[in-house]
């Protein structure tokens, strides 16, 4: 029986981040996935935008931090995770996306974001090549970016590694054990291992994972398609969100990375509940057409291949940070409804505050905002 300060359940978005920041602190940590390496879960399965543009301050505040470990990465280490400095735009052809940019600007700008509204000029210098027929202007925050969530899950290991971190692969927790309502620790097979606190990072297996312990927890698995083209020249660097729904999707996504390829994604409508992870026929037609619309520079690149991943959703598409109210010890940090790798970093520095009670003043108000126990109302604008 091996004894630790924390065990983290899952080497993901979450997990790895959490177990470096609490590496960096000393704290003995244990990190158990199933998986045969770090990111192999739902990781890989980003398409790797990083933004703190977000509606919420809770989200804003989290991201914010995250941006600055992932932009000052390589500077830091010399370890190239392709961090592109291209920002986020979001394009606006209607009234009604017009008026939901404007309306979040004012919190986006209180909680420190770089971002304005501006004009059509603007937008079209930044994508060149924009469909401009319609086009009434939008938003641009250029400190957002991107990142290979492959490379930069791989350095955040590497990096927990050197600071003590034990990984345990290819394991599967099947019991959570607890005494008087106060966490002892996981069993995996024959193994148990003893700890004080053990941090849900589970994902979209959340769930499952908490229905040991009796507990449950409201996290949803739903499916999202993405692709990835050949590699071209650069011609855009930015994140193009269009928020305008289409048939079968709310909103689409798409970015050239550091390697010039275009990563795209979709947000389908309705969703697609379940872990069911084979590629459709759907997508592909379903989203190119409408990038081509936006961008008709596109339509002569090639996709080299497709994918599909899981989101673990919430009832009101925000994280769920936060200790459990019936089993002490218990820490969950999940729930990331698709935006685990942006918000990674951030959050894990989050928890090993929460660990080592050292929060601070802008930590409550995140973690009142990813309470599990909040009311669940509406969705944040920008989801």
């Amino acid at each position: 029986m091996s004894s630790y300060d924390v065990i983290i359940v899952g080497a993901g978005s979450i997990g790895v981040p959490t177990a470096m920041a609490l590496g960096e602190k000393g704290i003995r940590t244990l990190v158990i996935d199933r998986n045969a390496s770090p990111g192999q879960g739902e990781n890989k399965h980003a398409i790797g935008g990083i933004r703190a543009t977000h509606s919420s301050p809770g989200k804003i505040l989290t991201a914010l931090r995250s941006l600055e470990i992932f932009s000052r990465w390589e500077d830091e280490t010399g370890e190239s995770i392709e961090w592109l400095k291209g920002g986020y735009l979001f394009p606006v052809y209607r009234k009604a996306e017009e008026e939901i940019l404007k309306a979040i600007l004012p919190i986006q700008k209180e909680y420190g974001l770089n971002i304005d509204y501006v004009g059509p000029d603007k937008i079209k210098n930044v994508l060149p090549g924009i469909n401009h027929e319609g086009l009434l202007g939008g938003t641009f925050s250029p400190e957002d970016g991107s990142a290979s969530p492959l490379l930069a899950i791989n350095a955040f290991y590497r990096k927990a590694l050197s600071s003590g971190v034990e990984f345990h692969f290819r394991e599967t927790v099947e019991e959570i054990t607890a005494e008087n309502d106060k966490i002892t620790g996981v069993k995996t097979g024959d193994e148990t291992y003893r700890a004080p606190v053990v941090v849900d990072a589970a994902g979209p297996f959340s769930r499952p994972l908490c229905s040991m312990a009796g507990i449950d927890f409201p996290v949803y698995p739903d499916s999202h398609e993405a692709a990835i083209t050949e590699p071209v020249k650069s011609f855009f660097g930015c994140m193009v969100v269009d928020l305008r729904p289409g048939p079968g999707s709310k909103n689409y996504y798409f970015y050239q990375n550091r390697l010039g390829q275009v990563v795209f994604c979709i947000t389908p409508d309705p969703t697609i509940p379940g872990i069911d992870k084979r590629e459709t026929s759907v997508f592909l037609p379903q989203v190119s057409a409408r990038m081509v619309a936006l961008l008709p520079r596109l339509k002569n690149l090639r996709v080299r291949r497709m994918w599909r991943g899981l989101y673990p959703m919430t009832p009101d598409g925000s994280p769920l940070v936060g200790w459990d109210q019936k089993l002490e010890g218990f820490l969950h940090a999940t729930g990331m409804c698709g935006q685990g790798f942006m918000l990674g970093p951030g959050i894990g520095e989050l928890v090993t505050r929460m660990i080592t009670r050292q929060t601070t003043p802008d930590d409550q108000t995140t973690l009142q905002e990813f309470s599990p126990y909040r009311e669940f109302a509406g969705h944040e604008a920008l989801k």
